[in-house]
């Protein structure tokens, strides 16, 4: 049962790192391709 719960935790720490990731990636992506035609 602990075992369960700790990886669920873990599961959730690692979702929420991957999401973070993947939003500072597309906003990188995004910025990187408007940021000549703004400029």
């Amino acid at each position: 049962m602990r075992k369960k719960k700790e990886r669920s935790t873990f599961q959730k720490v690692t979702m929420v790192v991957v999401w973070v990731m993947l939003i500072f990636m597309v906003g990188s992506v995004i910025l990187g391709s408007l940021g000549p035609l703004l400029g």
